[in-house]
């Protein structure tokens, strides 16, 4: 579809709208985090004893797992810096949720939403613009990061993690047929990043309250009488794990085969990892409500509280979901990496020519 002119107009005044006259905005807390460090080391871990024997073996070596596990943190340490360019970012804090309740209040269908981060980000904003009411004012105090316009983006950050991850495997293939041992070892080290910082967008999200505008205490109508309390989030993220010493062992029996998903092509040409993946948010978002039920019941254990039997059981569900999750999708990248023919044709080269180490792309 062919974009006027004048809709490019309205596109580029909306942060000026929101910002100046506060007809949108979502009031985001930017010091959220899904999971404590332990929390998403524990989805990585999941991940990692759900891959099956096919699966490289490198990723099990001890220094490698530990590598995988450490790097589950590294997205939140982003955070700990003064940077408001990089506060920004996808991956200092707009990529570690996705409320989903804003598509719908912003007039767009979950079910159509563009796999194309910009694509998705051009439509978001014209939809706030276009249902101002629904959305509360912005305060610009507090949006010096320029965040607080978005509903976050978790399901195309974690889709362009698996592109990378695709893309590490594909050239990990030719070097290891071709390449000199540093080649490889240097590419088995790209994807062991990938495969860590991505599980803990993964795992984010596998925390319901990444998945909702009710992220730390019920907002706007509450008519169940819902908790509001602003520890909320953290608590979940931490303090029940904190409180009953949750580790992987005690999840280890619990862990379920990795299964590759589907990348068939769709009608609508939409990404089918992407659609999985707002499958999958979608189904954390589910358990938005439950969550807050075992709130008001008095079963999360705050306080002098005992951690219910229920609650441990959630929070033990959906870390294993996280990690059954993040395993799916290491299999899948794997499974349809396809050999890098522009580098093989290179290395090939470089072996029988005596050729200085290949570029990494073809030029258009």
């Amino acid at each position: 579809m062919k974009t006027s002119p004048a809709f490019l107009s309205m596109i580029i005044s909306f942060r000026c709208l929101a910002l100046f006259t506060g007809v949108a905005g979502c009031v985001l807390l930017p010091d959220l985090r899904a999971w404590d460090y332990e929390g998403h080391r524990m989805v990585n871990q999941i991940a990692l004893a759900s891959l099956p024997a096919d699966f490289p073996r490198f990723v099990h070596d001890g220094v490698q797992a530990e590598r995988i596990m450490f790097l589950s943190g590294e997205p939140d340490r982003w955070r700990n810096v003064p940077d408001l360019v990089l506060k920004q970012s996808g991956g200092s804090w707009t990529d570690h949720f996705c409320d989903m309740e804003y598509i719908p209040e912003a007039g767009l269908d979950w079910a159509t939403v563009p796999s194309f981060r910009y694509d998705f980000i051009v439509q978001f904003a014209a939809g706030r613009a276009a249902h101002a009411r629904n959305f509360a004012p912005i305060d610009p105090a507090k949006n010096a990061d320029h965040t607080r316009e978005w509903p976050g983006f978790a399901p195309w950050a974690i889709a362009e993690y698996f592109g990378k991850l695709r893309s590490g495997f594909s050239y990990l293939k030719v070097f290891e047929e071709l390449g000199t041992a540093d080649e490889i070892a240097n590419a088995r080290s790209n994807l062991l990043y990938v495969m860590g910082v991505m599980g803990h967008y993964v795992g984010d999200c596998a925390q319901p309250l990444h998945t909702t505008k009710h992220h730390n205490g019920w907002v706007g109508d509450n008519p169940k009488g819902y908790t509001i309390w602003a520890g909320l989030h953290s608590w979940i993220d931490g303090g029940i794990t904190g409180k009953t010493g949750l580790r992987f062992p005690q999840l280890a029996a619990r862990v379920t085969a990795a299964q590759p998903i589907a990348l068939g092509n769709r009608a609508d040409a939409r990404d089918p990892m992407f659609v999985a993946l707002v499958e999958y948010l979608l189904r954390q978002h589910r358990q938005v409500e439950p969550l807050y039920v075992l709130e008001k019941d008095g079963k999360l254990g705050q306080g002098d509280q005992p951690v219910s039997d229920e609650a441990r059981v959630f929070i033990e569900t959906r870390l294993l979901e996280g990690g059954r999750m993040l395993g799916d999708i290491w299999l899948t990248a794997y499974r349809h990496a396809v050999a890098d023919n522009y580098l093989r044709a290179a290395l090939i080269r470089r072996q029988t020519a005596g050729a200085p180490v290949p570029p990494t792309k073809a030029v258009p």
